[in-house]
């Protein structure tokens, strides 16, 4: 099928489909939460993501990364279309395996990929229909068209899904009635990633204030979330009827629509996006604008707290030492914040494919550079498992690592530091410079490291990666690589 319109249409992708047309909205927020909980409903992609996906753990790199991705495979030029499907069938053919109940699933099964899509314009559909906009049948049309465009870039062809809108709803019911569960997954998003949501980079710094906002926003977003997934889902899966739930996911459906009487460009997803998944310690003038402000409110408050001070002596904290941006951590926090990436409590494959894969995100890899990283994982992967595996159940426990070596460095993985140096040094010439830096870390060249001649060397390179990957030490310019939400 065509994916860029007949002449004198507008082209299915570009500025002016109808996707992007909701890029910026509001409502769409809500509707991608809600179109993830039928997406992970499906029993196939609820065991790929509980077994693969970092959202739990790190929801806020997870959401920039499908943002990227969302806007390469919507996007106007072909090239960086084809390119993104190929990179995210890459990725999903390094998926596959069996849920608890033994059942295979494999991210690469096209009837599964189809259902992604499907929850994708289905909640576009429904977040109209409750903001009290419905669609007209030509503009649900078109954008099912772009939909099926979209699963036809990945697939080759949009075959798993109807082609004719009617048969879509008759599709989309059936799904919702005969194949949907309640998973693990579909669980763990409504019910804990919304209370245990960690700050994104940005905020990191406000841990009280982004604790309290979230004790009210969270189970908010869990009431608005169930009260809008199909009536015959919520009861055969058992989601609680909350009191008033309804009233409430349609006010927050209308109050977001009436952001369309706002002058244009002031809601802008992308700078959103980018906003929270900056780092105080970058480069960027936003991130540097927030640090100093929350640098004057932590000032003000231990103002206040002298001016009306509490019962007892108030001992203030000593000024850090310059060895507290490198100090010795805790074998326990790096395992949590750095190996475990899917936040499941055990270190195994999938954890150390998770990090390849965001490096290879960040890099923009391409074939065979990403598959030699891939491999590198895989090897170290290998060689913790035979040193850490102690019980031999195949997976690593935060016990098996604490009693073991935390520094454990062996020969597998200086072949992953010098693999990634090879993959970030896109030039070739045996350095990293401050581009090539700062699109691997997303943070300032000049402020991460003391060299004088503005490049990092491979020795240097590879000395600090060991020494931040084996758990030995704190990185300001490497934990953010891996350890960021």
């Amino acid at each position: 099928m065509t994916t860029t319109g007949t002449a004198g249409e507008t082209p299915l992708f570009g500025p002016d489909s109808r996707f992007s047309a909701f890029f910026d909205d509001p409502r769409w927020a809500l509707a991608i939460i809600r179109a993830t909980v039928l997406e992970a409903a499906h029993p196939q992609i609820g065991a790929a993501l509980v077994d693969n996906s970092t959202f739990v753990a790190h929801p806020w790199r997870r959401l920039r990364n499908t943002f990227l991705s969302m806007r390469r495979m919507f996007g106007a030029d072909p090239a960086v279309r084809e390119r993104e499907a190929a990179r995210l069938n890459r990725l999903h053919a390094r998926m596959s395996g069996s849920d608890y109940r033994g059942r295979a699933y494999d991210a690469m099964d096209r009837a599964t990929r189809a259902w992604v899509v499907a929850t994708l314009f289905e909640s576009a559909v429904t977040m109209c229909r409750l903001s009290g906009q419905p669609l007209d049948q030509d503009t649900m049309e078109r954008m099912y068209a772009e939909y099926r465009s979209f699963l036809a870039a990945l697939d080759g062809d949009a075959s798993e899904l109807p082609e004719d809108l009617d048969d879509f709803w008759r599709y989309f019911d059936r799904v919702v009635e005969d194949e949907l569960e309640n998973t693990e997954a579909a669980r763990v998003i409504l019910y804990r990633l919304f209370d245990h949501l960690p700050a994104p980079a940005l905020l990191d710094g406000a841990p009280t204030l982004w604790a309290a906002g979230r004790a009210v926003v969270g189970p908010l977003l869990g009431a608005i979330t169930v009260a809008s997934l199909p009536e015959s889902y919520r009861r055969r899966a058992g989601l609680p009827e909350m009191p008033g739930a309804s009233t409430l996911m349609q006010g927050a459906y209308c109050a977001a629509g009436l952001a369309r009487f706002l002058p244009e460009g002031w809601i802008n997803a992308e700078s959103i996006v980018e906003a929270l998944s900056l780092s105080p310690d970058g480069d960027d003038p936003r991130a540097r604008t927030v640090a100093a402000l929350a640098a004057r409110m932590k000032r003000a408050s231990a103002l206040l707290r002298l001016l009306t001070p509490l019962s007892g002596v108030l001992h203030p904290d000593p000024a850090p030492s310059a060895g507290v941006l490198e100090s010795r951590r805790s074998a326990e926090e790096f395992f949590r914040k750095v190996l475990d990436q899917t936040g499941d409590g055990h270190l195994d494959w999938p954890d150390l494919a998770a990090m390849a894969r965001e490096l290879c995100t960040r890099l923009d890899l391409d074939e065979p550079e990403e598959t030699r990283l891939y491999d590198a994982f895989a090897a170290w992967w290998r060689e913790l498992q035979a040193a850490l595996d102690t019980d031999g159940d195949g997976r690593v426990s935060a016990e098996e690592y604490a009693t073991a070596v935390p520094s454990l460095a062996g020969p597998a993985l200086i072949r992953v530091a010098e693999v990634l140096f090879d993959a970030t040094d896109k030039d070739g010439n045996g350095t990293i410079d401050a581009d090539e830096y700062r699109t691997l870390f997303r943070t300032a060249f000049h402020r991460d490291l003391t060299t004088t001649d503005g490049v990092y060397s491979q020795s240097a390179f590879v000395s600090d990666f060991l020494s931040f990957m084996s758990g030995r030490r704190t990185n300001t310019a490497y934990d953010p690589l891996l350890a960021d939400a």
